[in-house]
């Protein structure tokens, strides 16, 4: 038996609905797609030393957070005259942020510290990360109640970063009572 061969035909490939497919699967996929958010914090430089000639206006008092390895230390500085408002030891190796929390808030009671906006931290070299993040967010505001609702109440928002001075460099520095 003769066995007769049939012409092959090329197959023709058809993509149309595979192209109708992907019209819809792209925007639907974007939509629901999560970017991901990223907080940004406007850091500003403290103020250091400017050459010329040295106009202390009365009204610029600074206040200051100093984190050490052991404690947080509370300052304002009036005239070039530095006083210690408040020394927060930690509490079972921990540092005391509801303690300082507190403080900020008696400190942002004062007249002077009323309008003021502006803190500064300075930070000792070995202090952790999460340490600086976790000050940042407890001078910047903090739950209060208002209306039998909660909301965060601000303290100072216009953080700068710095480094702190040595401890024995403090022992020498210029106190008021």
């Amino acid at each position: 038996m003769r066995r007769h061969k049939r012409p092959q035909q090329e197959a023709e490939l058809n993509v149309t609905s595979f192209m109708n497919l992907m019209i819809v699967l792209v925007p639907v996929l974007l939509m629901n797609m999560v970017f991901s958010q990223v907080a940004v914090l406007d850091l500003r430089l403290p103020n250091g030393n400017q050459p010329g000639p040295v106009n202390v206006n009365p009204e610029d008092v600074t206040l200051d957070v100093t984190i050490r390895a052991d404690e947080f230390v509370i300052s304002r500085t009036y005239q070039e005259q530095t006083e210690a408002l408040a020394t927060l030891p930690k509490i079972a190796n921990e540092y005391d942020y509801k303690g300082l929390s507190l403080t900020l808030q008696d400190i942002k009671k004062n007249p002077v510290f009323k309008d003021k906006k502006e803190i500064n931290l300075l930070s000792e070299a070995d202090v952790e990360y999460q340490t600086l993040i976790t000050v940042m967010d407890t001078v910047r505001r903090y739950p209060a109640v208002v209306a039998a609702s909660l909301v965060n109440a601000e303290l100072f928002p216009d953080i700068s970063l710095g480094d702190a001075d040595d401890v024995a460099d403090n022992a020498g520095a210029e106190v008021t009572p």
